[in-house]
């Protein structure tokens, strides 16, 4: 009969493992600056077409993954409903995911929304993906989709 309880302790210490590592894998991957995700810019900002830096006193991480939001309204309506709001590919550059897989920084200014879905992109020096992006949007995105389970699967 102890048998079932030691099982039982058990199984709650490995799923609290799993999880605590896959919080940690999804933070390692992300494309984070200084302790916060989209260089500090507002993940729902970008929904309303106006890309606004978050401001430290509305901050909020989830999933070990750390935001800044513009607003309390803006905070809000993310902790109501994270996945929608989180940027593709870790908030990677799209272009470069789906092109070779590759993380590449991005302009958090240069984006897309697809689907309901943020996409961000780089843009230095002359060089703007988001252009590249839209020449071949189908199959850069289902490229882009297959090289991210790589990192987050």
């Amino acid at each position: 009969m102890r048998i079932l309880p030691l099982a039982a302790t058990c199984l709650m210490f490995v799923s609290t493992m799993v999880f605590a590592q896959t919080e940690d894998q999804r933070k390692s991957n992300y494309n984070i600056k200084k302790g916060v995700a989209i260089g500090g810019y507002d993940p729902v900002s970008y929904f309303d077409n106006k890309p606004a830096e978050g401001k430290p006193e509305f901050a909020y991480s989830f999933k070990g993954v750390s935001y800044r939001f513009s607003t309390s309204s803006n905070q809000k309506r993310f902790i109501a409903t994270p996945e929608k709001f989180e940027p593709a590919y870790g908030g990677w550059c799209a272009y470069a995911m789906g092109e070779n897989g590759e993380k590449v920084k991005i302009d958090p200014e240069t984006h897309k929304i697809l689907d309901g879905r943020l996409y961000l992109f780089y843009n230095f020096w002359g060089n703007n993906t988001l252009t590249d992006w839209n020449k071949n949007e189908n199959i850069l995105k289902t490229k882009g989709d297959q090289h991210w389970k790589k990192f987050i699967p």
